[in-house]
C-alpha cells in the first residue's frame, strides 16, 4: 500500500513514492510499532484544538500527524475538513483513501481512491492503491462486452478537449456543406474544382472530430459513476423499501448512478442489471 503523502498545502507533485514512506509515516511493515504513550499524548495535543475556521495548510499539517500516530479515523475527518471547504486536491483525496483503508473502509476507500484518479489520471500510486483497495471488495460481476468501436472512440476523447472537439466537428462540418453547395451551385470550372478539392479535404477531418465528439458525450456518462459505501445493500427493484428484492450487493462496488425518488436511487450494474438502493448507501465518484 502506497503510503499517504506528507507534503505541504497547496500541494505540490509527490515526493513519497510507493515504497517510500516519508519519516514517522506508519506503513505496512511499522504498522503498530509506534510507542503507546507518544501515540495518546500525540493524540491529545491534537484533538483538543478544534479544526472549525482553521486553513487547509492546518488542517492538512494536522491530518498528517495524526496519520503518523495512527490515528487514521481521526486524520480522515481533517482531510474530509479539508475538502469541504471547498478544496479539490488529489493529494488530499489519496491520502483520505489511505485512512479508510487502514480502517477497514472499503468502500469509502475506493471511492476516494476514484476520485483521486480522475483528478491526478496518471499517478501510479493512486491506480495502485485503487487496485488493491477493490482486491478486496466482494462483488465480481463480469461487465458486458464492450465494443472495440467503443473503447476506441473512449480513448480518442482524450485526445483533444471538449470544447475544442466540438467546435472543430462544427466548423469542418460546415465546410463539407459549403463545399458540396458550391460544388453543385457552382458556374465556372474553376469553383467547381476549387469546391472539389474542398469537399474531399475536409470531409476526413469532419469525420474525426465528429467521432470524438460522440466519444465524448459517451464520457459524460462516467460523470454518473458511483460508489456503494454500506458493506451490505439489499436492491430493491423499485424505490420502496417494501419492494421486492432484486440482489445483493457490498460496498466498494462501482455502479452507474440515475434518477433519485424518495431516498432511492436507481443504479445499473456492469451486467446491465438494473435496481433501487437507498440514497445514503451509494456517493457519486
Amino acid at each position: 500500500m502506497s503510503p499517504a503523502r506528507m507534503t505541504a498545502f497547496p500541494l505540490r507533485p509527490d515526493q513519497h513514492r510507493r515504497g517510500q514512506a516519508p519519516a514517522g509515516a506508519p506503513t505496512n511493515n511499522l504498522e503498530g510499532k509506534q510507542r503507546p504513550l507518544a501515540v495518546v499524548f500525540t493524540l491529545c495535543s491534537l484533538l483538543v484544538v478544534s479544526a472549525t475556521g482553521q486553513s487547509a495548510d492546518t488542517l492538512f499539517s494536522r491530518a498528517n500527524d495524526l496519520y503518523r500516530a495512527g490515528a487514521f479515523a481521526q486524520a480522515a475527518q481533517q482531510y474530509e475538513a479539508i475538502l469541504s471547504q471547498g478544496s479539490v486536491s488529489g493529494e488530499v483525496q489519496f491520502n483520505l483513501g489511505n485512512c479508510y483503508y487502514r480502517e477497514g473502509g472499503v468502500g469509502r476507500a475506493i471511492l476516494a481512491f476514484e476520485r483521486a484518479q480522475r483528478l491526478m489520471p496518471s499517478d501510479d500510486d493512486v491506480a495502485h492503491n485503487l487496485h488493491l483497495a477493490r482486491l478486496k471488495t466482494v462483488d465480481r460481476i463480469e461487465p458486458v462486452p464492450e465494443f472495440f468501436l467503443v473503447a476506441w472512440l473512449r480513448a480518442a476523447s482524450e485526445i483533444v478537449p471538449p470544447a475544442w472537439s466540438r467546435t472543430l466537428f462544427l466548423s469542418f462540418w460546415s465546410l463539407v456543406f459549403a463545399s458540396l453547395a458550391a460544388l453543385y451551385l457552382g458556374r465556372s470550372a474553376a469553383i467547381i474544382r476549387w469546391s472539389r478539392i474542398a469537399f474531399f479535404g475536409t470531409i476526413p477531418p469532419a469525420l474525426v472530430f465528429g467521432i470524438m465528439f460522440v466519444a465524448q458525450v459517451m464520457v459524460l456518462r462516467e460523470e454518473n459513476a458511483g460508489i456503494i459505501v454500506t458493506p451490505t445493500v439489499t436492491a430493491k427493484s423499485s424505490p420502496d423499501a417494501t419492494g421486492v428484492d432484486a440482489f445483493v450487493i457490498h460496498e466498494g462496488l462501482k455502479v452507474e448512478m440515475a434518477t433519485t425518488v424518495d431516498g432511492w436511487t436507481r443504479v445499473t450494474l456492469a451486467d446491465g442489471k438494473v435496481a433501487w438502493v437507498r440514497a445514503a448507501d451509494v456517493e457519486r465518484i
